[in-house]
This record gives C-alpha cells, sequence and structure tokens, in this order.
C-alpha cells in the first residue's frame, strides 16, 4: 500500500499508543485499525512510518526493552558489578511495568537493544579494568539471565516471596516449605541477587582458572 505523502502522526506517537493500547486491553486487541482508530487517522497513515505489523511489534519492542530503559549513573571501577545490577532491575522495571507487551519482546526485541549499548557496556567493563576475555561471557550471560528472568516473570501473574512455590503442603514437601519461610528476599531483591551471583562467579571462576594455568605451567 502507498505511504501518504505527508505524515499526519509521528512514529513515536503511534509506538506509545500502541503500548497504551496493549497494556489496557492485551496483545490480542491491537490491530493496525485499533490503532489508528485511537490515533484519530485513517490506516493508510500509518504506512508513511511502518510497512506493516510486524514492524510496530519491533518498534514496540525497541522500546520497553531498549529506549525506555533507563541507563545507571555509576562511573567505572571496582564495584562495576554493581553497574550491571542496576541495568538489569532497570530494564526488569521496564517490561514489569508493561506485562502485556512481554510476548512482543519475545519475538521481536532485536539483540542490539537489550540492556542497553553493548558497545558502551564493554567500554564500561573494560574502563573498570576487567579483563577483555570476560567480556563476552559477562554481555551474553547478562542478557540471558535479564530477559529469560524478566520475561519469564512478565509472563506470569504478580508473584510475592510468599507466592514462589504456589500450593505448598508443608507435610508433602517439608523442605521446600522451610526453604520458603527462611527466604528474606522479594521477588526484586532474588532477582538482583541471581545477577550479582553470576558477576562476582564470572570473576571468581577466571581468577581460579588463571591460578590453575600458573600451577601446572
Amino acid at each position: 500500500m502507498a505511504r501518504p505523502s505527508k505524515p499526519l502522526i509521528s512514529r513515536t506517537a503511534a509506538v506509545e499508543k500502541s503500548i497504551e493500547i496493549i497494556d489496557s486491553e492485551g496483545l490480542d486487541a491491537f490491530s493496525l485499525p485499533r490503532l489508528a482508530a485511537a490515533l484519530g487517522v485513517r490506516a493508510p497513515s500509518l504506512y508513511h512510518h511502518f510497512s506493516d505489523k510486524n514492524e510496530i511489534l519491533t518498534a514496540i519492542a525497541r522500546y520497553v526493552g531498549g529506549k525506555s530503559v533507563i541507563r545507571p549513573r555509576r562511573a567505572p571501577g571496582p564495584d562495576w558489578p554493581e553497574y550491571f545490577v542496576s541495568l538489569a532491575l532497570n530494564f526488569r522495571q521496564s517490561v514489569l511495568r508493561h506485562r502485556n507487551v512481554a510476548p512482543v519482546l519475545i519475538e521481536h526485541l532485536p539483540r542490539e537493544t537489550l540492556v542497553g549499548s553493548y558497545e558502551d557496556n564493554a567500554r564500561f567493563l573494560h574502563d573498570s579494568g576487567v579483563p577483555t576475555r570476560l567480556h563476552i561471557q559477562i554481555l551474553d550471560g547478562m542478557e540471558t539471565i535479564s530477559v529469560g528472568a524478566v520475561l519469564a516473570e512478565a509472563l506470569h501473574k504478580p508473584r510475592t516471596r510468599n507466592s514462589l512455590f504456589p500450593s505448598v503442603d508443608p507435610e508433602g514437601s517439608p523442605y521446600l516449605a522451610a526453604a520458603l519461610a527462611a527466604n528474606e528476599f522479594t521477588l526484586k531483591e532474588l532477582f538482583a541477587e541471581r545477577v550479582r551471583s553470576f558477576l562476582i562467579g564470572v570473576v571468581v571462576n577466571d581468577a581460579d582458572r588463571q591460578r590453575e594455568q600458573e600451577t601446572s605451567a
């Protein structure tokens, strides 16, 4: 379909209105006619900015999973893991703010827009003194942990620390019940500790490997 010669709406307005529709009415309710009606234009006007519905969904994923994720204001240094913990938490906050958009992110979120610029993150690691040999392991692991955990959480109904494992029978599962009773972390805190443990583990495991190589040399 030919695009109108003059745009009646902005790309940003279309993306923001799309997210609003999905947030309030669900993904199944979203369509080009529904978006056009919400914007007060005819559907052909959308083709000035988007070639099809898939391109709109990709733009939505870029916004929720990238553009709206706040980058932490933390200088490079020895506490560099906390920068990535904060970045992961900000990604989580952005996604959970738009739970109905989670299925869109699974299919349409381009890797380069996940948790900020990979180039910027690699530079941050370099400036923090983290060995270059660990950068890909850290960046790839951060994507796997952040995206996997957050999208899984977003696709479930909101939970609390007491509902992590629903319908646990203390008699039938005494050890699990005891573990739940002893857990002091909220879901947000559990997520942060998961990310922090991964980052610290990368450094510790690398130090062990370096020592083993020096000993065997």
